[in-house]
C-alpha cells in the first residue's frame, strides 16, 4: 500500500538504552556449542554487547523516563503532545493499554490520543506512516512516537540463534507539521500467511502461558526454547527480507523519481550484520550508506533500531543538516515498509541511558 505525505517532519529522536551491558563473551558457556565456532558465529552475526533491562522494568518505565527527560530540558512541553502512539509487542499488561499507561503516568492532558499498535520489527515506519496520517487533522499539531520492547526477557538464554542478538531499548520520535513543502513517499506490505515464520507460540488467547509452556524443548539444532520463547526461522526469514525489501524499495524510489546514489543513507532494521550486509549488496548500496552497527554495540531491539541507528550513527548530521534517507523496516507479521523523506535540523537526537 502506497502514501504520499506533504509538509510532515520528524523533529526529534530520543533513543533510551539500559544501562545494563550483557557481552557475548559472558553467554557463551551457555550454549551447547564448541567456542571456536561461537567466536566464529559472533564475528559473522556481528554479536559483541547487548542492552538488557533488569527484572521487573517494563515498557513505561523507559518511555516515563525519556519523555520526563525531554520534559526537563524544555526539549518537548507536555502540554503540545496532542497524540501519543505506541509501537511494540512488549506491552506493561494485556489490558489497558500501554500508551494510557504512560498518559497518567505523566499526567497529561485528557484532550488527547492514545494508541497502541503491535507491531515489531517494521514497526518505526508503520508507526511513522500513522502519525504522519493523524497529522492531516487539524487538531493534532505533534505526535510522540514510541517505538521499543524488552524482548531479552521472552528468548531462551540456551538458543544461540537469538539471545546473543536480542536487546532491548525504546526511542521518542516527534512529528509534527513542516511549513516546507516537504514530501514523503511511503510503502508498506504484509503476508500473514507466513507469520509464524517469526513468532512467540504462548502468551496470548490462542496458547496462555502454562507450567508446559515454559518446557524447555530441543529444537532440533541443540538449541533449548519453550513455547514462552520468541522462535525465528532462520532461513525463511534471511530469504525474506533478501526477496521482498529490495525490490519494495526499488518501487518506492522509482515512484519518487529518485536513484539509490541519490539517497544519503539506508537505514534498515538490523537483524543482524550478516543480514543488513547481505541486503545492501542485493541492493547495491555501499556499506557505509547503510549502519549495520546496532547489534554488536546495542542488540537486536526490534521496531527500535531504525531510530536507534539514527541517534547513533548520524546525530551531528542530522542536528546540523539534513540528509535524504531511506527507512526500511522487516519482520514480524510478516511485514515490510520503505519510507524515503528528508530528515534533518532535528532539535535533539541522542542516547540516553536508563535509568
Amino acid at each position: 500500500m502506497n502514501f504520499t505525505f506533504h509538509r510532515k517532519r520528524v523533529s526529534g529522536i530520543l533513543a533510551v538504552l539500559p544501562a545494563r551491558e550483557i557481552s557475548f563473551f559472558e553467554e557463551m558457556k551457555n550454549y551447547n556449542f564448541p567456542e571456536a565456532r561461537s567466536l566464529k558465529l559472533m564475528e559473522t552475526m556481528g554479536y559483541n554487547k547487548r542492552r538488557a533491562v533488569e527484572d521487573g522494568v517494563c515498557l513505561s518505565d523507559l518511555a516515563v523516563f525519556g519523555l520526563q527527560n525531554l520534559f526537563e530540558r524544555g526539549l518537548l512541553r507536555p502540554a503540545e503532545i496532542d497524540a501519543l502512539l505506541v509501537l511494540t509487542s512488549s506491552h506493561d499488561y494485556i489490558l489497558p493499554p500501554t500508551s494510557n499507561v504512560i498518559q497518567g503516568r505523566l499526567c497529561l492532558k485528557q484532550e488527547m490520543l492514545c494508541l497502541d499498535i503491535s507491531q515489531n520489527c517494521a514497526g518505526f515506519v508503520v508507526g511513522l506512516t500513522q502519525a504522519f496520517m493523524l497529522l492531516e487533522q487539524e487538531n493534532i499539531r505533534k505526535v510522540v512516537l514510541i517505538n521499543g520492547d524488552i524482548l531479552s526477557q521472552r528468548a531462551s538464554p540456551k538458543d544461540r540463534s537469538i539471545y546473543p542478538m536480542i536487546g532491548d531499548a525504546l526511542t521518542i520520535t516527534v512529528l509534527e507539521r513542516d511549513p516546507q513543502n516537504s514530501v514523503i513517499h511511503a510503502d508498506i506490505k504484509m503476508d500473514g500467511s507466513r507469520s509464524e515464520a517469526l513468532m512467540i507460540p504462548a502468551g496470548g488467547m490462542r496458547l496462555p502461558c502454562s507450567p508446559e509452556t515454559a518446557l524447555l524443548e530441543d529444537a532440533g539444532d541443540s538449541n533449548l526454547r519453550a513455547k514462552n520463547h520468541l522462535r525465528m526461522e532462520g532461513s525463511a526469514i534471511f530469504n525474506f527480507v533478501q526477496t521482498e525489501v529490495p525490490p519494495l524499495v526499488e518501487g518506492l524510489l522509482a515512484r519518487a523519481g529518485v536513484t539509490v546514489e541519490a539517497v544519503d543513507y539506508f537505514l534498515c532494521h538490523q537483524s543482524n550484520r550478516f543480514m543488513l550486509q547481505k541486503l545492501a549488496d542485493k541492493m547495491n548500496v555501499p556499506h557505509n550508506k547503510m549502519p549495520s552497527n546496532v547489534v554488536e554495540n546495542f542488540g537486536n531491539s526490534s521496531g527500535a533500531t531504525i531510530p536507534v541507528a539514527i541517534t547513533f550513527n548520524l546525530a551531528e548530521r542530522l542536528k546540523n543538516g539534513q540528509a535524504l534517507t531511506c527507512l526500511a523496516g522487516f519482520g514480524a507479521g510478516l511485514t515490510w515498509s520503505a519510507l524515503l523523506m528528508r530528515m534533518g535540523d532535528l532539535t535533539f537526537c541522542e542516547l540516553i541511558s536508563f535509568p
